[in-house]
């Protein structure tokens, strides 16, 4: 578990804020890291060790939880999660990528469960 807390900590350092939800029993439901930075919002559900989500989405989403607009998504295993979410690139950047390519045409397909790839039209 040690290398997932050290990613943790790594979050904290990059100004993620935690929650952690619990049922009406007061059991833990999941450990909620948010970030709003850049005119995004980061998101990670860790629901165990072999069991997490983190998205990113437009900063002005009025429903977290359900996001309408994804700019990233992935799911599985905490630890690579949370690297995958640690390796984002900075969201200026990220919105320009985004930007340039569906100013060229195309559309999103799925490259694996969870995730999706932007495939540019060809001329």
């Amino acid at each position: 578990m040690t290398d997932i807390a050290d990613r943790l900590r790594a979050m904290m350092a990059r100004g993620f804020r935690f929650l952690h939800p619990r049922d009406e029993n007061g059991d833990l439901v999941a450990v909620t890291g948010i970030s709003v930075h850049d005119g995004v919002i980061d998101l990670l559900q860790l629901y165990g060790e072999d069991d997490a989500q983190a998205v990113r989405m437009p900063a002005d989403e009025t429903d977290i939880f359900f996001p309408r607009t994804v700019l990233w998504r992935t799911s599985g295993p905490a630890a690579d999660v949370i690297q995958e979410l640690l390796n984002l690139p900075e969201p200026a950047t990220a919105h320009r990528a985004r930007r340039r390519e569906l100013s060229r045409g195309g559309c999103w397909v799925p490259a694996r469960p969870g995730r999706q790839r932007w495939l540019a039209a060809s001329s």
